[in-house]
């Protein structure tokens, strides 16, 4: 039982683990790591993937096994339904660019406990940048406080997205967008928004709970919110573990954003 809801270790589990799994996933980054394809060959997955999975597998249900676990690398076990604290993990967000040799990927570790995210980090370290929140503390970004963008009538709305879904969204309800180029990470795109580089994303349908637990809670903390077209926040550790079409926006964009979106479910 955490006393008050006060999430600070596990958060400080999650840095330390992070930190370890990301700089085992830098000795492969540029390095032509082997890669192998799954989900039907739409996916890839490197041996830094895997590599960073154990070692964040070790250190947090070394120090918490008691807690569920949910990563996109290991194979899922009914067992997680059964318990109230989760670890939902992505090893590596955005396995692509890393493969590419790009910068944006990070590492996404969380703890979901009775479905929602209450400790997040996200841990990008080919850009030196640790995101870390709790539902007990503040959001930072290397250790400085962040927070969403508020309204602007003075520029577009600043979106990333994919173009078709910029295409249709219904302008009618927030004006004029800019759209951002192709973030690929989604994980990093929400941090993003998080700390007031973009103002809002829109995740097409499929996302995973790996994908979005940490930046969840980093973008919550940061006074955002991401929900499903009904404006609704999304439930972790069901059986089902991916989502329909989302929203992410601070809060005073967020109910124009999901009216201009109603329609975009089939996206």
């Amino acid at each position: 039982m955490h006393p008050a809801g006060d999430w600070a270790a596990d958060l400080d589990l999650l840095v330390g683990a992070a930190r370890l799994a990301g700089a085992k996933a830098l000795e492969f980054f540029r390095k032509g790591p082997e890669v192998w394809w799954k989900n039907g060959g739409r996916s890839p997955v490197s041996a830094a993937d895997f590599a960073a999975n154990d070692i964040l597998k070790t250190e947090l249900l070394g120090a918490r096994p008691n807690y569920g676990w949910l990563s996109e690398e290991t194979d899922d076990d009914a067992a997680r339904l059964g318990c109230e604290t989760v670890f939902v993990i992505d090893p590596i967000d955005g396995t692509r660019a890393f493969i590419a040799g790009k910068d944006i990927w990070c590492v996404s570790a969380a703890v979901v406990h009775g479905g929602r995210p209450v400790a997040g980090v996200l841990f990008a370290p080919a850009l030196d940048e640790l995101f870390t929140a709790s539902a007990s503390g503040s959001v930072l970004k290397n250790s400085a406080p962040i927070a969403v963008t508020g309204p602007d009538d003075t520029r577009a709305m600043r979106v990333a997205a994919p173009e078709d879904m910029v295409r249709d969204i219904d302008r009618r309800r927030i004006g004029d967008m800019s759209r951002i180029a192709h973030v690929p990470s989604l994980a990093y795109r929400l941090a993003m928004v998080a700390d007031g580089r973009i103002d809002a994303t829109l995740v097409k349908r499929n996302s995973h709970d790996w994908d979005l637990a940490a930046a969840d809670i980093i973008l919550a903390q940061a006074g955002g919110a991401l929900v499903s077209l009904d404006g609704e926040p999304l439930v972790y550790n069901r059986p089902a573990v991916s989502h329909d079409t989302l929203c992410a926006a601070g809060l005073s964009r967020l109910p124009a954003l999901v009216e201009a979106a109603r329609d975009l479910s089939d996206h």
